[in-house]
Order: C-alpha cells, then sequence, then structure tokens
C-alpha cells in the first residue's frame, strides 16, 4: 500500500498547513544556519575582492535554489533554508538582507535590493487556537526583472512584483504590484506609472 500522505515540507511548499517543528525541517534551516555563519564570516580582511567573489559566490550556488551569473551578496545575509530561493543574472543585494523562503522566492535578472530588505513568505493562521497549535502557512513570492526595491522594504507573502517597477525604501508590500511603476508607503501604493 502506498501512503499518499504529504510530508510536512511537501505541504510547506504547496502553501498548506504544515508543522514547522518537524524534524526534517528542523535540520534544513540548522544546515542552512552553518551554511550562513560560513558565507557570513568570509572577510575583506582575508580575501582580495576577486577572491571573495569566487568564495561567495561557491557557497551561494551550492546552497540555494538556483544562483544565476554575476549575482551579489553583502554579508551579512539571513534565510530560513537556502533551497528556496532562486536568482537569475546580475542580482544584487545590499547588507542585511533576509528571506524567510519556506516557500519559493524567485528574483528576476537585475534586481537591486537596497540594505535590509525583508522577503517573507511565512505566515500564520488569523485563527488564534490554531495559530498556536504551531502551524504555519507559507506563500510564493515573485519579483520580476530589473526591480529595484528600496532599503527597509517588507515584501510579504504570495505578492508578485512586476518587471521594472521600484519600491520605495520602507514600504510594506502586501498586494501585488504591477509592472513599469513606482510604489511607495504602508501599505505600499502605486504613486506613478513608467
Amino acid at each position: 500500500m502506498v501512503n499518499s500522505e504529504k510530508t510536512e515540507k511537501q505541504k510547506m511548499l504547496d502553501g498548506e498547513l504544515y508543522n514547522a517543528g518537524e524534524s526534517s525541517l528542523i535540520r534544513d534551516r540548522y544546515k542552512a544556519r552553518q551554511v550562513l555563519r560560513q558565507f557570513n564570516g568570509t572577510s575583506e580582511e582575508e580575501y582580495s575582492v576577486a577572491e571573495l567573489y569566487e568564495i561567495r559566490t561557491k557557497i551561494l550556488t551550492k546552497f540555494l535554489g538556483k544562483m544565476q551569473n554575476n549575482c551579489w551578496i553583502e554579508p551579512p545575509f539571513y534565510c530560513d533554508y537556502g533551497y528556496n530561493i532562486y536568482l537569475e543574472d546580475c542580482v544584487y543585494m545590499n547588507f542585511n538582507c533576509t528571506i524567510l523562503d519556506p516557500n519559493q522566492v524567485h528574483i528576476g535578472e537585475k534586481v537591486q535590493l537596497g540594505s535590509n530588505v525583508q522577503i517573507i513568505t511565512a505566515t500564520h493562521p488569523l485563527d488564534a487556537e490554531l495559530r498556536t497549535s504551531g502551524l504555519e502557512l507559507a506563500y510564493v513570492i515573485s519579483i520580476g526583472n530589473r526591480v529595484w526595491i528600496g532599503s527597509g522594504a517588507i515584501i510579504l507573502p504570495g505578492v508578485t512584483i512586476g518587471d521594472d517597477s521600484t519600491i520605495g525604501a520602507g514600504s510594506v508590500v502586501t498586494k501585488d504590484i504591477p509592472p513599469e511603476v513606482v510604489a511607495v508607503g504602508n501599505p505600499c501604493r502605486i504613486i506613478k506609472k513608467l
């Protein structure tokens, strides 16, 4: 007889309620912390810029779900799992970016993230009893090509940001943003079409 029950990881990736305290997910997060300590511990005092690029790229290429060419992430960088993060060519993340990635995060080519940007796929049930049971949810985030996200912006679960848009510093993006706009604020709203 075949067991058709989903694993907690499968539920997590399917946007269903899942138990983040399940042992294999805990192990995956601990492994991610070990890799991030190594990545964040690389220092300009020890290596040339070219050596740093090579070392950091090697670490992240093995760690992330996908990392295309010419990507640069300034340490410190933080995430939950790593394997749910997909970067296209020429992505740049400034200092102290955080990606909570229990679900997939797709970042298009030539995207620039300012310092302290948070990309959060994780969320919790609104029902207090269900929430305190420890079950969580996570929804995919997609960021199009050539998007600029200003410092301190927060991208919330399930959001899609269209190509060539700009998200102002400190914005909280709660809903999808179409292509070719400037959007700012909390909640983030379109102020200009490009």
